[in-house]
């Protein structure tokens, strides 16, 4: 054996043990799982290696079918009483003299005046908050009305769909959701996201995990932080009348081998930070104590107001607010800076979930739920079997015809079919790629244009013995010209899966990952592969070949 037979050979069988480890290693197992290496050879073990590190589909592996419809004017709702808020603080500010700020609607904001003169500068000053180009402004006698633009009203719906479907898929990749499908579907203007979750054993979790609202405030608990029995109580400390810039929050905390606390805080309304300052949250076990707490990081700006204020008020009393209601207020003990814990005994799935919602930020508007669709297991078997049946009725009508019209050299075809088909389910694997029915039937396709190569090859080298050349050198000849044709072919159809994977949905970029993964498997072992065993033959028994069997 010649040293460049060697050396391919040698690649040819690194190549094909690596794929066979891709393939059949324990690599998705659990850590604690103990396989010895006689219970890894056993067949069941090798199936189900095979099993779990090639995903399925949701169409067949079954999963949850959703589709959700994002109440997009409630961001309108949102913004519009922002603005109000931001309109009260401006005109304090100015001290401009009005009576009342209210919004009769979404998009729409009232300033209420004591007269018509300072209608002009109210106009001027809010409308350099709100923004010019995105408000409308009318006056009538003593109010002034603000009134969003058709425009820019549609733009805040488009944006609050699109921020609820990327939060919707942070949430459910850190879900641990498998290849998740998440888009928007149907006409812009209907607000629709299609979410599709192959496996999910639990989809009343995850379901409640999409929708889980988390608005997260932490606000100072008036001094001298007097905890009420009642919220007529806390109201009554106030002279019967709630300020504008103060809230009365409950509070309900579980306290491990004590009475919980239990009662109603009085606390500023402006929040010191919110969710939108963290960078991080997760759920911890209690340091003491049974349960867990979720801890979390803040990003530079969140914590550099949270360090002034905890260094400002030492000894005053924190409320950590989850959805209006407060989970617990510590005492500030010294400054803090970045780091801090949410303590409220939860268990540790709801601390992980909590953690989950904090992390991807609150939803922009509510969603409800327009469809819902359990895809079973046993849809996922007939595909698969259908698939596999189809695939091997293809792979096996090939090898019939490739033996019989290219005789021994056919033999050739089948062994480098094989390997490319062991290479593309290795692929999969390896870059954790999803294979849905499309994806089968990109596999079929695979075979198909791998048969196609050996085809021109094969073609190419009978030209070359019919013209006269010796078999070494029509090999030699018909393999280079059929190079260029093989790589023209392929390299053009990887292009268009290209488009297919940028442009597609879910299982229309399976096909076209399957594709390209099989496509250039075949430019290995069609060329590559089938020329080794053409060497091969051609210098077996130490001479030179005078016949060739194609």
């Amino acid at each position: 054996m010649n040293k460049n037979l060697r050396t391919r050979s040698l690649i040819i069988a690194v190549v094909t043990l690596v794929s066979l480890i891709l393939m059949f290693g324990p690599f998705n197992k659990p850590k604690d799982t103990k396989l010895s290496w006689s219970d890894f050879f056993k067949p069941s073990s090798l199936k189900n290696n095979l099993t779990e590190n090639i995903r399925l589909g949701l169409d067949l592996r079954g999963g949850t079918h959703l589709v959700l419809q994002v109440q997009a004017d409630e961001a309108i709702s949102g913004i519009t009483e922002g603005n109000r808020q931001k309109a009260v603080d401006i005109l304090k500010k100015k001290s401009i003299a009005f009576n009342d700020v209210r919004v009769p609607g979404p998009g729409q904001i009232v300033v209420e005046t004591p007269d018509d003169k300072a209608q002009g500068q109210i106009r001027d000053e809010l409308l350099k908050d709100f923004g010019s180009v995105d408000w409308d402004v009318s006056t009538r006698p003593n109010a002034v009305t603000f009134n969003l633009k058709t425009r820019a009203a549609d733009e805040l719906r488009r944006q609050a769909t699109l921020q609820a479907r990327n939060i919707i898929e942070q949430r459910i990749n850190a879900f641990g959701v498998a290849e998740p499908v998440v888009q928007l579907r149907g006409r812009e203007e209907d607000h629709q996201i299609l979410v599709q979750m192959p496996g999910v054993d639990d989809p009343e979790r995850v379901k409640q995990l999409i929708r889980a609202d988390a608005k997260l405030e932490f606000k100072a608990v008036v001094p001298p932080g007097q905890l009420y029995p009642t919220k007529e109580a806390a109201l009554a400390s106030l002279g019967g009348q709630l300020p504008g810039d103060k809230q009365i929050l409950e509070i309900n905390e579980p306290r491990s081998g004590r009475t919980p606390l239990q009662g109603f805080y009085i606390v500023e309304k402006a929040p010191i930070i919110t969710g939108a300052d963290l960078r991080n949250a997760q759920g911890v076990p209690a340091q003491q104590g049974v349960g867990y707490n979720v801890a979390f990081q803040l990003k530079p700006n969140g914590a550099e107001k949270f360090s002034n204020w905890t260094g400002a008020n030492v000894g005053n009393l924190l409320a950590i607010v989850l959805n209006d209601q407060i989970k617990s207020a510590p005492s500030i003990k010294s400054q803090i800076s970045d780091n801090g814990v949410i303590e409220g005994s939860f268990t540790q799935q709801e601390a992980e979930d909590l953690g989950l919602v904090l992390r991807s930020g609150a939803l922009p508007a509510k969603i409800v739920y327009l469809e819902e669709r359990t895809v079973g297991p046993s849809l996922g078997a007939d595909s698969i079997r259908q698939g596999v049946l189809a695939s091997i009725v293809g792979l096996a009508l090939v090898v019939f015809f490739m033996l019989f019209y290219y005789r021994l050299s056919g033999v050739n075809a089948v062994v480098a079919l094989v390997l490319n088909l062991i290479i593309l389910l290795a692929g999969l694997a390896m870059f954790g790629a999803t294979l849905t029915l499309p994806g089968i039937a990109g596999v079929i396709l695979t075979i198909g244009m791998a048969v196609d190569s050996n085809v021109l090859i094969f073609e190419r080298i009978r030209e070359e013995l019919r013209a006269g050349r010796l078999v070494a050198s029509a090999v030699d000849i018909g393999f280079s010209k059929a190079l260029v044709t093989i790589i023209d072919t392929h390299v053009t159809t990887i292009v268009s899966c290209l488009f297919l994977y940028v442009f597609g949905t879910g299982p229309i970029r399976g096909f076209a990952v399957t594709l390209v993964i099989g496509l250039l498997a075949n430019l290995f072992t069609a060329v590559y592969v089938s020329r080794t065993i053409f060497i091969w033959e051609l210098n077996r028994g130490g001479r030179r070949a005078e016949s060739l069997s194609i």
